[in-house]
């Protein structure tokens, strides 16, 4: 696709350059004529590779790490940041409050979370008021407060809804401090990924996205916002789901 509500000539970053959707983004982008830089981050360095791509590597558990990273990448016209865990070295999400755990709860709110709002801090700390940034955090469904009617998965919820809540409070500051810019959370839908592929069985087909079509919905939605849609979580499909 061609992102058209962004300059000509735009820089992008992707925070999570490695996972399904985020090599998917990244490979979208590329192939954007208007943009004409991609930074590709991961923990590794790794990723896909490009003439328009230059990697950099961040840990969302390592907060100096995303300062470098920062600062590495400086102010792009886009941020996305495709990052985010479910379950991963003995992490399981929970059927049942007896099965909560604090070294699980913890590292789920450090990638689901806390990650996520130091990158949103230090892109939009070093932007100037008049910068036009547009900032994309993949969130989950899962994380409504009012659409949770099946319980279970405390962790992943319990994140997912704090980064919602974050994204909502950086959105009113930054209506005063940066007015042109946008802040969103995103729910890309059930994605053929690692992290969904334990879930998919009770998927119908037409609702398991492949990364590639994931990354052409959420860049299709980011590119009809503007600053009145900012603090909102936003559906692949361009429909607001309620906090």
């Amino acid at each position: 696709m061609t992102f058209t509500s962004l300059p000509d000539g735009y820089t992008a970053a992707v925070f999570g350059a490695s996972g399904g959707i985020g090599s998917a983004l990244v490979d979208e982008l590329a192939a954007d004529p208007r943009c004409v830089i991609v930074r590709a981050g991961s923990r590794s360095g790794g990723g896909p590779a490009g003439e328009k791509i230059l990697p950099f590597t961040f840990d969302l558990a390592d907060p100096a790490s995303i300062a470098r990273a920062a600062e590495t990448v400086g102010v792009p016209d886009l941020v996305l940041v495709a990052t985010g865990t479910l379950h991963a070295n003995g992490m399981q999400p929970e059927k049942t409050f007896r099965s909560l755990e604090t070294d699980a709860m913890q590292r789920a709110f450090t990638i689901n979370a806390v990650g996520p709002a130091m990158i949103a801090r230090h892109i939009f700390g070093r932007a100037s008021r008049d910068s036009q940034v547009a900032f994309g955090a993949i969130s989950a469904k899962v994380g409504s407060i009012s659409d949770n009617r099946l319980g279970g998965w405390y962790s992943y919820r319990a994140s997912k809804a704090a980064l919602n809540q974050l994204v909502r409070t950086f959105a009113v500051e930054l209506a005063r401090t940066h007015p042109r810019s946008v802040c969103v959370a995103l729910h890309p839908g059930t994605v053929d990924t690692a992290l969904s592929k334990p879930f998919q069985s009770a998927v119908a087909a037409e609702k398991l996205f492949s990364p590639q079509r994931a990354a052409q919905q959420l860049l299709a939605v980011l590119d009809g916002l503007g600053p009145e849609s900012s603090g909102r979580l936003i559906g692949w499909d361009g429909r607001e789901i309620s906090p």
